[in-house]
């Protein structure tokens, strides 16, 4: 749940939240209906708006949409100004959604979409989570949940290639330095590396490729998006107190370690 005993309504920040297919929505859905009040932010300032309201209208909680660049330290800041102003509950959780797909070969990749795709992936988990983490603190409060990606696992294999691997280990890397130094502070970090999930990050992947995609996983189907949300709010809840530094695999037999 998305309440503290004796403490009352927390705020999730959800990135990456305002595409219907999206894990973000999902997951800024999900968060909503455990009772939490709801930050989400994303690249298109006015859909974001439009699916904050929409979920403040459907769960009765409080919301806040806010168009930010997670890749950019000024786009951050000017997020976390627009969060502070929203006067929101205190801020419980830290979900970092946002990512960017990869399909190049490693012989054509250029630097541009390398640093395009760490930084959407790397550095903006980075970045939010400088921006964020000492309102948790402050809060007495934390969870940090992080996307990784079974193609950090086991380096390719699903969609995106190596560009896309390293920007997710470097999530998984990430995710475990500040579970290490945040500890004092009774904040949790850990990630997620989902398989295959249904949404529209694949760009330009063909109907064959989706249906080879599923029938390569043991458990035959892709993940739902509203299995990875889940996750990523139990991750949040108090029942995950003594859970830090993890990457919870959810790729349905597709990558075991």
């Amino acid at each position: 749940m998305g309440f503290q005993t004796g403490v009352g309504q927390r705020t999730a920040l959800v990135t990456g939240s305002a595409s219907d297919r999206g894990i973000g929505y999902a997951t800024a859905q999900r968060y909503a209906q455990e009772g939490w009040a709801v930050a989400l932010l994303d690249l298109d300032a006015a859909v974001v708006a439009e699916k904050a309201a929409s979920i403040a209208s459907q769960y009765g909680v409080p919301t806040v949409g806010i168009g930010c660049n997670v890749a950019e330290e000024d786009s951050v800041a000017a997020a976390l100004a627009t969060y502070q102003a929203a006067a929101l509950p205190p801020l419980g959780a830290i979900a970092n959604v946002a990512g960017v797909a990869s399909p190049p070969d490693f012989l054509d990749l250029t630097l541009v979409e390398w640093n395009r795709v760490i930084g959407v992936n790397l550095t903006g988990s980075f970045l939010i989570c400088r921006a964020f983490v000492p309102l948790l603190i402050e809060g007495g409060y934390g969870r940090i949940v992080n996307m990784s990606s079974v193609t950090a696992q086991h380096g390719g294999g699903v969609f995106s290639k190596t560009a896309y691997a390293a920007a997710k280990a470097g999530v998984i890397g990430l995710t475990k330095g500040l579970a290490r130094e945040l500890a004092t502070h009774g904040i949790t970090s850990n990630c997620i590396a989902p398989g295959a999930v249904d949404t529209d990050i694949r760009v330009g992947s063909t109907d064959e490729n989706e249906a080879a995609l599923s029938a390569a996983i043991p458990l035959k189907r892709q993940a739902k998006r509203e299995e990875i949300a889940a996750l990523y709010v139990w991750l949040s809840s108090e029942d995950a107190a003594y859970i830090t530094g993890t990457t919870q695999s959810i790729n349905g037999g597709s990558y075991i370690a």
